[in-house]
C-alpha cells in the first residue's frame, strides 16, 4: 500500500497522469497483480491533491480493467498477463465505457445551439442572464418544463418542479435533504455508480435488492422493506443502468404497490425515459412519494447540465430548492432559458426523435456484430450489457479489448453490496462513428469468440 505514483514526467489531467502512472508501473513489474493499492485518502494525501481526483483516477483505472475494488478490503491490480498488452500505457482509440447520446447531423445540434443563443440575445440580452438567481423565482422556467413532462405524467406542475444542474446534483441533494447518515436507501443489486458516490459523501447505506430481466424483484423489494426500513428507494425503471432492463407496465404496478403499502419515498431516475416515452414513469402511479428526475444528459447532450426534478407536493419542492442554493447556489440561467426555449419551440423534441433514431440503428448494427452471443438491449437505447460465459472475467475481458484500444465497462463499476456477475456495459452512443463502432463491435465479438473457441 506503499505506492505513489510519479506525476511530474506526464502531461493532461492529474487524474488520467495517476492512470498512466499505474499502468506503467504495473508494465515495469513494480506493481504485480492482487497488490493492494493505498486508500483514496491516502493516495490523496500523498499526493498533496483533492479526494475527488484520486477517486476519479481509480474509477477510470478500474474501467480499463487495471483494478478491481473488493467491499471492505480496498483497491487491488489485476492486470493479467496471459493476454497481449501494449509496451506502454495508450488511451483508448475508442472509449465505449461512458454512456453517450450519440450525435447525428440531422438532431443539427450545433446549428440549433447557435440560432438559440442569438434569439436570446435578440429579445433578452445576455447580461439578464449572467447574475446570480434564486432557483425559486424560475416558475417561468418551470412551467415550461412542467408542460413538456405531461406528454408522460399528467399531473405534472410546476409548482412541484426544481431545475437543478443535472441529475448528479439532484439525486446528492435529495441524500442530504431528506436523510441522515446511517439511513438506508434501497437500490437494483447492479445500480448508476453516481448514487453509490453520493451515498458515500452522505454517508448513507446503500442495499441491493435482487432483479430479474423487468428489473427490480417486487417480492425481494417488499422483504427489503421490512428487513432494513429504508427512507427511500432508488430505481431506473427505463433502459436500466447498466442492465437495460425495462420495467413493463404490470411490474412497474407492483412495485408501486409496495413502495405505497411501505410508505417509502421513491427517487425515479428517468435519464432514458425520453428514449422510451411510452413508458409509464412510476410517479405517475405514486406521485405523492415520489422524486422524478428528467435530464437531458441521456436524450440530447450531457453538457447542458439540466434535469427537471418533479417532487411530491410545494413544500417538498422548497426544500429541494434550499438544497440547490446551499450547494451550488442555481443552475445556469443561460443554459436554462435556452433549453426551456426548445422546449416551447419544438428544437428539444426534434433532437431527441433524431437521437432515437440513431440509437436504434447502432442497435441493429449491435445485433448484427454480435450475433452468436448473448447480450441485454433495449431497441433505443444507448448501451449493451453482455454477461460473460465460459471462465472470462470482467476485468480480464476489459484487459483484453483495452490492449487493442477499446475501453468497456466492467460490472464491478455497478454492484451495491454483493459480488457482482462477470459482465460489461458496451456504449454504443460514445462512438464518434458508425464505422469506429463497427469496429470497437468487431473487437468485443472477436474477444468473445475467443472464449467461446475455448469452451467448445
Amino acid at each position: 500500500m506503499s505506492w505513489t505514483p510519479t506525476l511530474t514526467d506526464r502531461e493532461g489531467p492529474v487524474y488520467l497522469r495517476i492512470v498512466a502512472a499505474l499502468a506503467a508501473d504495473i508494465e515495469s513489474g513494480r506493481l504485480v497483480r492482487g497488490q493492494q493499492l493505498p486508500t483514496h485518502r491516502e493516495l490523496a494525501k500523498t499526493l498533496g491533491i483533492d479526494l475527488t481526483t484520486v477517486t476519479r483516477a481509480y474509477t477510470e483505472a478500474r474501467h480499463r480493467g487495471l483494478t478491481q475494488t473488493r467491499a471492505g478490503q480496498g483497491t487491488f491490480v489485476v492486470e493479467c498477463l496471459s493476454f497481449p498488452r501494449r509496451s506502454s500505457y495508450q488511451a483508448p482509440d475508442v472509449d465505449l465505457s461512458m454512456i453517450l447520446p450519440p450525435q447525428p447531423l440531422d438532431s443539427d445540434l450545433e446549428g440549433r445551439l447557435t440560432r438559440g443563443l442569438a434569439a436570446i440575445q435578440r429579445e433578452v440580452g445576455f447580461s439578464a442572464l449572467l447574475t446570480y438567481r434564486d432557483p425559486r423565482t424560475c416558475q417561468a422556467e418551470c412551467n415550461i418544463a412542467a408542460e413538456w413532462l405531461r406528454s408522460r405524467i399528467a399531473d405534472a406542475r410546476g409548482d412541484r418542479l426544481v431545475i437543478c444542474p443535472g441529475t448528479q446534483n439532484a439525486i446528492f441533494n435529495l441524500l442530504e435533504t431528506l436523510m441522515s447518515p446511517g439511513d438506508v436507501v434501497l437500490t437494483e443489486a447492479l445500480t448508476y455508480p453516481g448514487i453509490r458516490a453520493a451515498a458515500g459523501y452522505a454517508g448513507v447505506r446503500l442495499v441491493g435488492v435482487p432483479m430479474d430481466e423487468d428489473g427490480v424483484v417486487p417480492a425481494a423489494l417488499e422483504e427489503a422493506c421490512r428487513r432494513h426500513a429504508p427512507k427511500a428507494v432508488y430505481l431506473v425503471p427505463t433502459i436500466h443502468n447498466p442492465t437495460t432492463a425495462t420495467m413493463p407496465l404490470p411490474r412497474r404496478q407492483e412495485v408501486a404497490e409496495v413502495l405505497r403499502r411501505n410508505d417509502v419515498l421513491l427517487l425515479e431516475d428517468d435519464a432514458y425515459g425520453a428514449l422510451e416515452p411510452e413508458a409509464v414513469p412510476l410517479a405517475s402511479l405514486i406521485p405523492e412519494r415520489t422524486y422524478f428526475m428528467a435530464s437531458l444528459s441521456k436524450c440530447i447532450a450531457p453538457g447542458f447540465r439540466v434535469s427537471f426534478v418533479l417532487t411530491p407536493d410545494h413544500a417538498s419542492k422548497e426544500l429541494l430548492a434550499a438544497a440547490l442554493r446551499a450547494s451550488v447556489q442555481m443552475p445556469m440561467p443561460l443554459t436554462v432559458a435556452l433549453v426551456t426555449r426548445w422546449l416551447q419551440d419544438g428544437s428539444a423534441n426534434a433532437i431527441i426523435d433524431a437521437v432515437r433514431a440513431e440509437a436504434a440503428a447502432r442497435q441493429k448494427l449491435a445485433a448484427s456484430a454480435l450475433a452468436r452471443h448473448p447480450y441485454y438491449a433495449r431497441p433505443n437505447g444507448h448501451h449493451i450489457w453482455i454477461p460473460l460465459l465460459g471462465d472470462w472475467t470482467s476485468t480480464e475481458f476489459a484487459s483484453h479489448v483495452q490492449g487493442q484500444g477499446l475501453a468497456v465497462c466492467t460490472s464491478e463499476a455497478f454492484a451495491v453490496d454483493r459480488v457482482p456477475p462477470h459482465a460489461v456495459r458496451v456504449s454504443l452512443g460514445a462512438a464518434t462513428s458508425r464505422s469506429d463502432l463497427i469496429r470497437a463491435l468487431n473487437l468485443v465479438a472477436a474477444a468473445l469468440n475467443h472464449q467461446l473457441n475455448k469452451s467448445v
